[in-house]
C-alpha cells in the first residue's frame, strides 16, 4: 500500500510552515515537471523556479523565504534536510536478509562472527577475521584473513575487503567496493617493471561509505585511512598511503593519488585529482575536474588544471575568452601604425 500524508502532518514531520491548504494528501515526491496533483515538488536550485508556474504539483517544498508559488506550499529553512525527511517517510522498508549463514557461504573455522549477523550466499570469510554483531554481507563478498568489521556493517554483493583491513562501526560498502587491494607501486630494473610489495592495510572509521567499483589500496606500509563520516562516491580510486580527514565527500571519478591527505571536511568534485603528496586544508574545496598539483590551505575553493584559487582562475578564463578581441585589436592597431609610418616616410620624400 502507497503511503500517503496530509500536508498539514508533512509540514509537521518536517518543521516548515504551511502555506496554504493543509488538507491536500501527499502520495509521493517527484520532479516539479513530472510532479502530479498528489505530488510534492520541491526547489533547492533557485535555477528550477521557472519551472513552478506550469507545474501540476499539489504542494511545492521550497526555502523559507520564496516567493508565491501557484499551489500550497512548506516553507523551510533547509529544504535538504526537510526533504531527506519526506523521502525517508515514503521510501520502501530496505531489504534486511535473516541472521545466519547461507548454506553456501565458505566461513573459516578460525573466523569470529558476531551476534545478528546476515552471510549470504557465496560469501567468503577468510581465517581470524572478527565481524562485530549485526553485520550484513550480501551475496558474493570476500572477506580476506585477518579481517576487522565494526558493528553493523553492510557489505554490498561483490564486494571486497582484503586481508588485515579494519572497518569501524556501521560502515556501508556498495557494491563492488574494493577495500586493500595492493598500491599501484613498481620499481624499473633491467629493462622490466617490478612491484613492490604493500604490506601495510587500509581503515576504514566509522560511518564511512564508499560506492560502487571504488577502490581504496592498501598501504606500501602503515595503513591507508579514510576518517569517520567521510562518503566516497562511485568509481573513486584512493591510493597507497593516502589520508582522509573526517566527513569529507568524494564525488564520482575522483582519485586520489598516493600519500595525499587531505583535512577534516574535504569536498572533492566529480573528475578531480591530487598528485603525489598533496596536502588539502580542512575545509578545502577541489571543484570538478580540477588537479590539485600542490597544497591547499583550508577552506579555500580551488578550480582548473594546476588548481588555483577560484577567483583567480575565473578571472583568467574570463581573459582567454577575450583573447581573440584582443588579437583583433592589435592586429587593426598595427596596420594603421603601417600606414602612419609609410605616409611619414612619403612626407620625408616629399621634402628631399
Amino acid at each position: 500500500m502507497t503511503p500517503e500524508i496530509s500536508l498539514t502532518d508533512l509540514t509537521a514531520r518536517v518543521g516548515g510552515t504551511l502555506r496554504g491548504r493543509g488538507d491536500v494528501v501527499i502520495r509521493g515526491v517527484a520532479d516539479v515537471s513530472e510532479a502530479g496533483p498528489d505530488e510534492l515538488a520541491f526547489i533547492s536550485n533557485p535555477a528550477f523556479t521557472r519551472r513552478l508556474p506550469g507545474s501540476k504539483a499539489g504542494a511545492a517544498l521550497v526555502p523559507a523565504d520564496f516567493g508565491p508559488t501557484p499551489m500550497p506550499a512548506v516553507l523551510c529553512r533547509r529544504v535538504d534536510r526537510a526533504l531527506a525527511a519526506v523521502l525517508a517517510y515514503f521510501a520502501p522498508p530496505e531489504y534486511q536478509p535473516p541472521p545466519g549463514v547461507h548454506a553456501t557461504a565458505v566461513v573459516s573455522d578460525a573466523a569470529l562472527i558476531g551476534e545478528g549477523c546476515a552471510i549470504g550466499a557465496h560469501v567468503v570469510i577468510g581465517p581470524r577475521s572478527r565481524l562485530g554483531p549485526g553485520c550484513t554481507l550480501f551475496p558474493g563478498v570476500y572477506v580476506g584473513a585477518e579481517v576487522v568489521l565494526g558493528s553493523q556493517c553492510r557489505i554490498g554483493a561483490n564486494a571486497v575487503v582484503a586481508d588485515r583491513c579494519e572497518l569501524g562501526d556501521r560502515v556501508v560498502l556498495h557494491p563492488g567496493a574494493v577495500i586493500g587491494g595492493d598500491g599501484f607501486g613498481f620499481y624499473f630494473d633491467e629493462g622490466r617493471h617490478n612491484r613492490v610489495p604493500h604490506v601495510g592495510r587500509v581503515i576504514l572509521e566509522d560511518d564511512v561509505e564508499v560506492g560502487s567499483c571504488s577502490c581504496v589500496d592498501r598501504a606500501k606500509f602503515g595503513a591507508t585511512r579514510v576518517g569517520k563520516g567521510t562518503k566516497i562516491d562511485n568509481l573513486v580510486q584512493v591510493a597507497h598511503n593516502v589520508r582522509l580527514g573526517s566527513h569529507c565527500l568524494l564525488a564520482g571519478q575522483t582519485a586520489l593519488a598516493g600519500s595525499s591527505r587531505a583535512g577534516d571536511y574535504c569536498v572533492f568534485g566529480g573528475r578531480s585529482a591530487t598528485t603525489d603528496g598533496v596536502r588539502v586544508g580542512d575545509g578545502a574545496v577541489i571543484a570538478a575536474c580540477s588537479v590539485a598539483a600542490r597544497d591547499i590551505p583550508a577552506g579555500q575553493t580551488v578550480l582548473g588544471f594546476p588548481a588555483q584559487d577560484i577567483h583567480e582562475e575565473k578571472r583568467e578564463r574570463a581573459s582567454l575568452r577575450r583573447l581573440p578581441k584582443f588579437f583583433e585589436k592589435i592586429r587593426q592597431l598595427t596596420a594603421r601604425i603601417e600606414q602612419l609610418e609609410a605616409a611619414k616616410n612619403d612626407q620625408s620624400r616629399d621634402h628631399v
